[in-house]
Order: structure tokens, then sequence, then C-alpha cells
């Protein structure tokens, strides 16, 4: 009789060697994933290096603000590599750059400066994380995904007997496919 192309010692084969060998980037995915999910509460790549507070010649109304103005004012500050700027409603002008950002209130002219530096391993974790724009990371990392969905698939069907998935394991997997589930319905 044949065996099957994927017996149970095939499928702990694959299954363990596809953990050890990915077992760095889970923990740099799980690692920068935590640090992006608090990305409100704290810059998880960078750190406040140096905060200045200004006076510029920047007033209302927010149509007197020209992209020459905000050039002049970059170039005065030497702030390097603009990458964009917005109003907010309540005529604020905000302006990004590579390692700085820019705040200035257009009622009285007064801006704060924050410039930024990155911090060792995490900004580094967090950029593996992001999409960098390598189309070479970007194959990798589906090659990665796909494989976490075979470890968590193998991982249901590798167990035998009273602690097996038929006997026990669904139990779990439905548990823990409630709670995205809620998730989604309460915050979607």
């Amino acid at each position: 009789m044949r065996e099957p192309l994927l017996n149970n010692r095939k499928l702990r084969s694959i299954h363990r060697d596809l953990g050890y060998f990915y077992v760095g980037l889970i923990i740099a995915f799980g690692i920068s994933g935590i640090a992006q999910n608090h990305r409100k509460q704290w810059k998880p790549d960078k750190y406040l290096y140096e905060h200045q507070k200004v006076q510029t010649g920047f007033r209302l109304p927010v149509g007197s603000v020209h992209k020459d103005s905000i050039q002049a004012f970059s170039k005065r500050y030497g702030l390097e590599e603009m990458r964009q700027y917005d109003y907010r409603k309540d005529s604020t002008l905000v302006i990004s750059y590579k390692d700085a950002d820019a705040t200035i209130k257009l009622e009285n002219g007064r801006a704060e400066i924050n410039t930024w530096r990155k911090k060792p391993v995490m900004s580094q974790l967090v950029f593996l994380h992001k999409n960098n724009g390598a189309q070479w990371w970007l194959w990798y990392s589906d090659v990665f995904a796909l494989s976490l969905i075979f470890i968590a698939l193998s991982g249901m069907f590798i167990m035998r007997g009273k602690n097996s998935f038929r006997r026990r394991g669904w139990i779990f997997a439905l548990a823990g496919l409630l709670v995205p589930v809620l998730a989604i319905l309460i915050l979607y």
C-alpha cells in the first residue's frame, strides 16, 4: 500500500522545521507588532532628540501659507527632506520631515519643532514589519505568512489521542475564533 503524501511523521517534520527556520522572524514580527499596536501612545521606532519652540512669520489665513514659505522655514531651521504638510481644523499647520516634525499655530505663529532619532533595534524591527518597498522582501513576507498558516493548520493535526484536535482541540480553536469575530462585530 502506498504511503500518503503527508503522513503524520512528515507533517511533524515540516511543522517543526518551518518553526525553527522562522523563529527569529516570528519573534521580530511579534515584538514589532506589539509596538505598532501602540504607535499612538508612543513612537515605537524613534525617540525625541530635540524639542524647540520658535516664533515664525506664519499667520492666518491658511491661504497665505505657500510651499515657498514652508521651504524657507525648513531651510532656516535645518529641517531636511520634507515629506508632507497639512492643515488641521484648528488652523494649525503640521509639517512632516524625514527625522522631524513641526507644528505651527497660524493664529499666533508659534511653532514647536521635534527632531527624532531612531531607536536601536526597535526601529529595525518595525522597518521589517512594514512593507519597505523591496519586492523581494514582499515575496519573502508572503511566503512567511503562508508558512505561518501552514504551521497553524498542521499544528491542529499532529497531536494524537485524548489531546487531539478531534477530541478537544476544536473547542480551543472555536473559542480562539470567537474573539476576532466578536472584535469585528463590536469594532468594525
